[in-house]
């Protein structure tokens, strides 16, 4: 199963490390240093031009990318466990 981003990004489900909210996670200078630092590698996508609600945090191809998404990480989260109820 897929989880979409925004825009046209989709990431499998499996891949996903963690969904984090980047109003709440920006009072934490370690976590804003981390995200600088990951840009600053080339780690970051950006999904769009507008504001980021979310960052996810995934592993692609081995390798550790994170998407900057204008969609919240509590919309993100409902969307990822609709896979894993239950009919």
């Amino acid at each position: 199963m897929f989880l979409h981003l925004g825009e046209s990004v989709v990431v499998p489900i499996k891949d996903i490390i963690g969904i984090f909210d980047i109003e709440t996670t920006m009072y934490s200078s370690d976590t804003s240093q981390f995200l600088r630092m990951a840009e600053e590698d080339g780690f970051v996508q950006r999904i769009t031009n507008e504001k980021p609600k979310s960052f996810i945090i995934a592993e692609v191809n081995q390798k550790s990318k994170i998407y900057l998404s204008p969609i919240s990480s509590a919309t993100l989260s409902k969307r990822s466990e609709m896979f894993y109820l239950e009919p």
